[in-house]
């Protein structure tokens, strides 16, 4: 729970503290009246935390109940027009490149499934030049989706989701194939984001991204692969799908590195050290 008392009225984005990943990771919402009423969202996770001045912090977490089911089914393939707009993407270059070097990333290689567009528009109507990764099958290689990241010469661009993949496409199975498969032999290093993957990427590689906790957990054991290294987010639920994949890996005969940093991730470290 947050410390309402040191809030003034108004309206303020904060770290949630749920599925916060550092000061800089503001996803969450909060509202406070003149009366000191407030409530906190996080758009990430959903968490939900209201105050009454009078009764202290109520914390719960927000459920949505459709009024009726969805028939829309998702896509289990990327479609014709991912695909097509996946060919106008350009390689890393111009503000792709000030991004990841702002991030300390290593720039990964050309034939890699990381490259840049100039004009995306944004779910908000925001329109503008977005990092466009291309999600695969990590077994098949079989194209799902697409995940954009709205950036700046030296940040994510000032949205309340500056990620998102494709709407009404599956990631289910998926990743980001940040090295392509030719360059995958003996080891591979993954991660949840792109900016940490591309930060483990200084001490090892090639390294994939995952997306997210919930994809990292059931990375499978792939064949011809003797050693993987997880880049661990600390966090509660990157702490426990490192767990989750390095117990699998493990279990088939396989060597396991887990990262382990006083940060949230790798990049977070960088990102401190250069400050």
């Amino acid at each position: 729970m947050i410390a309402w008392n040191d809030y003034q009225a108004g309206e303020h984005r904060i770290e949630c503290p749920s599925c916060g990943r550092g000061g800089r990771d503001k996803t969450a919402g909060l509202t406070i009246e003149p009366d000191g009423k407030g409530v906190l969202h996080c758009f990430r996770c959903a968490y939900v935390e209201s105050h009454q001045p009078e009764r202290g912090a109520v914390r719960r977490l927000a459920t949505i109940k459709p009024t009726q089911k969805s028939h829309t089914q998702k896509l289990d393939s990327l479609c014709e027009w991912g695909r097509a707009f996946w060919r106008s993407c350009h390689p890393l270059s111009g503000v792709a490149l000030h991004y990841l070097r702002a991030r300390h990333c290593v720039i990964p290689p050309a034939d890699g499934h990381l490259r840049w567009h100039p004009s995306v528009k944004h779910r908000s109507g925001y329109v503008g030049p977005a990092l466009v990764a291309l999600i695969t099958d990590v077994l098949t290689g079989e194209p799902l989706s697409l995940h954009r990241t709205w950036i700046t010469p030296t940040g994510k661009a000032d949205l309340d989701t500056p990620r998102l993949p494709l709407w009404n496409h599956t990631t289910k199975g998926g990743c980001i194939r940040l090295w392509p498969d030719e360059a995958v032999t003996y080891g591979l290093g993954i991660a949840e984001g792109i900016e940490t993957a591309l930060s483990l990427a200084w001490a090892y590689a090639p390294v994939w991204a995952t997306i997210d906790a919930g994809h990292l957990s059931q990375v499978p054991v792939l064949p011809g692969i003797e050693t993987l290294v997880i880049a661990q987010d600390q966090d509660p639920a990157g702490m426990s799908a490192a767990s989750i994949c390095a117990r699998r890996w493990a279990e088939a005969d396989k060597e396991v590195l887990v990262t382990r940093q006083a940060a949230n991730d790798l990049n977070d470290v960088l990102m401190e050290v250069a400050a």
